[in-house]
């Protein structure tokens, strides 16, 4: 027992001058109470320390460095492992591999291991410190959106259009036309028709219908616009229209930094990571001990200081194609004339008709309806209402991940 106690003093020495005075301090001599920097309890050794020995230092005495009963030796000619006991290591662990940065809270499953954060302006970006050199992660946050999209403002070119004559035309045996007793009878041109003149589905002059004369009044039908639609154009393009679209900015960069793996701490509840560097030396000052998740997250009580960046952003911004409606307000007229003989010579009636509603007139009694001819007077096409030219899609960041960190008054701005 008294040389395992030895060997505990001596690794507990070792312990001690790491963590006090930052490995700069060496041992002040074995066998003597100024070689042990840790206050001793004689029941369970140090209280409040890394360290726990089973005995006080003994200059001297038995098992002591240079005492009698085995102390006497040099401590030199000990056993060369310096080993210390460290609270709920569960063992022996050499004093090289105790953590040489901080012990902190480990992550909840499925988050990252803890790394150093850095959150600050896009100018001013530092390197990570030599403890965790290696580029974990760059993300971005606070986007500043840019100013709208323009788009060109789209129009219409006059539709492409027609004036379709009437090719029904009826005789009735009387007036008005088309009264529930009147007998009809079919003066109709083909189908097609041009309106030049034709002498088809003539009535001879005198024809009777039940007991009356078949033509007492003519009815035609009424023209028809038949419109091919508009062709859309730009009517005013944006100002600058090469330039490139402003993409917006984001005002705060993030960057993480790892390191290599380090020993584990003496709490198993806790993970050994580098420490951030504090003091005069820029930049490694400003880095927080955080956590890292894809996606929006909540933050664990051991880590409560929340914050989202992005990997970038995404652009789907543009301009809905220009194109026209249906169009609108078209009308046309047409001068409709009937003949007695088959050569559009003889004129019977004559009228101007136009697309809004069919005409009916008086004819004399029994004459001859032999030929027709129908000319367009007027053609107005109406117009398309343009539609498209509005700005479509957005710009908004995307692939979001969640750093949540140990609160800390450093915490940049």
């Amino acid at each position: 027992m008294a040389t395992r106690a030895r060997r505990w003093q001596r690794g507990f020495v070792t312990i001690c001058c790491a963590s006090t005075l930052g490995l700069g301090v060496a041992s002040g001599g074995c066998g003597s109470s100024t070689g042990y920097l840790c206050p001793w309890d004689e029941d369970q050794g140090p209280k409040g320390t890394p360290c726990e020995v089973l005995d006080p230092p003994d200059a001297g005495g038995a098992g002591g460095c240079g005492g009698g009963d085995g102390g006497g030796d040099d401590c030199a000619a000990e056993d060369d492992t310096d080993v210390a006991v460290v609270p709920d290591f569960g063992g022996l662990m050499p004093a090289a591999e105790v953590c040489a940065g901080q012990c902190v809270p480990k992550e909840p499953l499925g988050w990252s291991e803890p790394a150093l954060l850095w959150i600050g302006s896009p100018d001013a970006v530092p390197s990570c410190p030599a403890i965790a050199p290696i580029i974990g992660y760059e993300g971005y946050a606070d986007f500043a959106a840019p100013a709208p999209h323009q788009c060109p403002a789209c129009a219409c070119d006059p539709p492409e259009a027609t004036c379709e004559v009437p090719v029904e035309w009826k005789a009735f045996a009387s007036f008005p036309c088309g009264g529930p007793e009147a007998p009809a009878t079919s003066f109709a041109a083909p189908e097609g028709w041009d309106g030049t003149c034709t002498s088809a589905s003539a009535v001879e002059a005198g024809r009777m219908c039940d007991g009356a004369r078949c033509v007492q009044a003519l009815a035609i039908q009424a023209p028809r616009v038949v419109s091919a639609g508009c062709a859309p154009k730009v009517a005013e393009a944006p100002e600058n229209p090469d330039e490139p679209t402003p993409a917006g900015s984001f005002a705060l960069v993030a960057r993480a930094c790892t390191g290599n793996a380090s020993p584990p701490c003496a709490d198993p509840g806790m993970t050994c990571t580098p420490a951030p560097p504090t003091g005069d030396a820029a930049p490694p000052e400003g880095f927080l001990t955080c956590i890292h998740h894809e996606g929006e997250q909540d933050c664990p009580a051991t880590y409560p200081d929340r914050h989202v960046f992005h990997a970038g952003v995404e652009d789907t911004r543009g301009c809905a194609p220009c194109g026209c409606a249906q169009p609108v307000g078209a009308t046309c007229s047409v001068l409709a004339s009937a003949f007695s003989d088959e050569g559009c010579s003889q004129l019977v009636a004559s009228q101007v008709i136009t697309s809004d509603a069919p005409d009916c007139g008086t004819v004399a009694s029994g004459t001859a309806l032999g030929s027709k001819s129908v000319s367009v007077v007027s053609l107005d096409p109406g117009r398309c209402e343009p539609v498209g030219g509005e700005p479509v899609g957005s710009i908004a960041p995307t692939a979001a991940a969640t750093f949540c960190c140990r609160r800390t008054s450093a915490v940049p701005a």
